[in-house]
C-alpha cells in the first residue's frame, strides 16, 4: 500500500524541482523574488495538505487489516510503480506543462507547487512505512482492488498483511536492499 503512495514521489519531485528551476530563468509578471517566495509557501502549503490528506481512512483500514491469504493477489513493488506511472503518465505531462507555462506570472511557484506534491506523497508513505515497523507487518492492497493507483478509493474496503519479509518491498515502500 506504501509503495502505492510512493510511487508518485519521484515523478512529481523531479519535474517540480525542473519546471521551478526553468521558471527561475523567466523574470516573470511579479519577479522572480516574489514568484519563488510564493513559490515556497505554496510549497510548504502543499506538501502539509498531500501529507495529512485522508491520513484517518488510512489508519482505519490499517486496524481492520487482515492476514493475507493464499488466494490473495499481491503485486511485487516494481510491477506496482510501473503500472502507477503508465496509468498516470499523461497527467504528470500536463501537470508539468502547467508549472512550467506558470512561470511568466509567478516564476518557479508552478513548479514548486509540483515539487511539495512529491514531498508531500514522500512523507506520507515515511509516516506509513513507521506504522508497519511499529506493528511489524506490511500492508497490501489486493491488486484487483486498487483502483487506477489508489490505495484508499472506494473500492478497497480492507488491507491485507503479510510479514515485513514478504516481497520486494522495505516499510513505507522502498526498494528492499539486500
Amino acid at each position: 500500500m506504501a509503495v502505492i503512495v510512493r510511487a508518485g514521489a519521484a515523478p512529481l519531485w523531479w519535474p517540480g524541482l525542473l519546471a521551478a528551476g526553468t521558471g527561475a530563468l523567466v523574470p516573470g509578471l511579479t519577479g522572480r523574488r516574489i514568484g519563488l517566495l510564493a513559490g515556497a509557501a505554496l510549497f510548504l502549503i502543499t506538501a502539509v495538505a498531500v501529507a495529512s490528506a485522508r491520513r484517518r481512512r488510512y489508519a482505519a483500514l490499517a486496524g481492520a487489516a487482515t492476514r493475507a491469504g493464499r488466494s490473495d493477489f499481491l503485486q511485487d513493488r516494481a510491477v506496482t510503480v510501473r503500472d502507477w506511472r503508465r496509468a498516470h503518465r499523461w497527467w504528470l505531462l500536463g501537470a508539468f506543462l502547467v508549472a512550467v507555462a506558470s512561470a511568466p506570472l509567478l516564476p518557479g511557484a508552478g513548479g514548486l507547487v509540483l515539487a511539495g506534491a512529491g514531498a508531500g506523497l514522500w512523507a506520507k508513505s515515511v509516516v506509513i512505512g513507521q506504522r508497519e515497523r511499529r506493528d511489524d507487518v506490511l500492508y497490501w492492497v489486493r491488486a484487483d482492488r486498487a483502483e487506477r493507483g489508489r490505495p484508499v478509493g472506494k473500492q478497497v474496503t480492507e488491507y491485507r498483511t503479510t510479514g515485513p519479509m514478504a516481497g520486494d518491498a522495505a516499510p513505507g515502500g522502498a526498494r528492499r536492499r539486500g
